[in-house]
């Protein structure tokens, strides 16, 4: 049984990743659709023309991960396709937001992504993909948003390596590197503290983003970078000392 299992699928870009999915991708016979929020996963579920199995459950709980592992053994699946779309942002100064929370995020963003791979990876064959959801936050540090970057310059550069390892044996990896999304990731992520309105102004709906990155997997892109925008940014921060970077957003922060 051939199958796709979107992590995060409950709202944002893993909703959008399943729906967009659904309206192709005939050779996967169910979709695994995994989050908290068993409800949003049973109307996503009965919204789409695929058949699919609902996981209702906390990724880094090592004993909802050991059933997901286990079921996959049951049911004989081959991962076709692994979205890893779980994950939230802390936004505020390193000293401000609740430690609680940002150390949460990085069990989620990094730990429970890493144990989310490496089980399903077994059972994948060749031409299988992963999609990882980075940030174009991976792509230098950012103050006032300092642990979440950095979860995300994890996956990043997580991805990037392990599509070297895999590529030999037919599967291919891509990291998702977007710039803000029109999700309800800022509704979590500025608890504690705000993005800067620049950044804003790059807002795009998961739609594109999503579109964009199941392009390049298809075409085996490491990285999507979606918007002329981002793309500009991520040139920016490879041909421009971070150092210096740093300090124009310092500047950026006084007006």
């Amino acid at each position: 049984m051939n199958v796709a299992v979107i992590t995060g699928a409950s709202s944002g870009m893993g909703m959008e990743f399943a729906r967009q999915m659904d309206k192709g991708f005939k050779k996967i016979d169910e979709f695994w659709l995994i989050a908290r929020r068993g409800e949003k996963l049973k109307a996503l579920a009965d919204e789409l023309a695929h058949r699919c199995r609902v996981f209702a459950m906390d990724v880094t709980d090592k004993g909802a991960m050991d059933e997901l592992e286990k079921t996959l053994f049951e049911k004989n699946a081959v991962v076709r396709m692994l979205i890893n779309c779980a994950g939230y942002g802390v936004m505020g100064p390193f000293r401000k937001p609740d430690r609680q929370r940002t150390l949460g995020m990085i069990r989620l963003n990094c730990e429970a992504l890493t144990d989310m791979t490496y089980r399903l990876l077994p059972f994948m064959a060749a031409n299988s993909r992963i999609i990882q959801l980075a940030s174009s936050a991976a792509f230098m540090p950012q103050p006032d948003f300092a642990v979440y970057a950095a979860s995300k310059a994890y996956v990043h550069s997580f991805s990037r390596a392990l599509g070297e390892e895999l590529a030999p044996q037919g599967i291919y990896v891509t990291s998702v590197c977007p710039g803000p999304v029109d999700t309800p990731f800022f509704d979590i992520a500025e608890k504690d503290g705000t993005t800067l309105s620049v950044k804003k102004l790059a807002m795009v709906e998961p739609q594109r983003v999503v579109a964009q990155a199941l392009r390049d997997s298809y075409l085996r892109r490491p990285v999507s970078v979606c918007t002329v925008i981002i793309k500009a940014f991520y040139v920016t921060t490879k041909a421009i000392p971070h150092g210096m970077l740093l300090k124009a957003v310092s500047a950026l922060k006084k007006i």
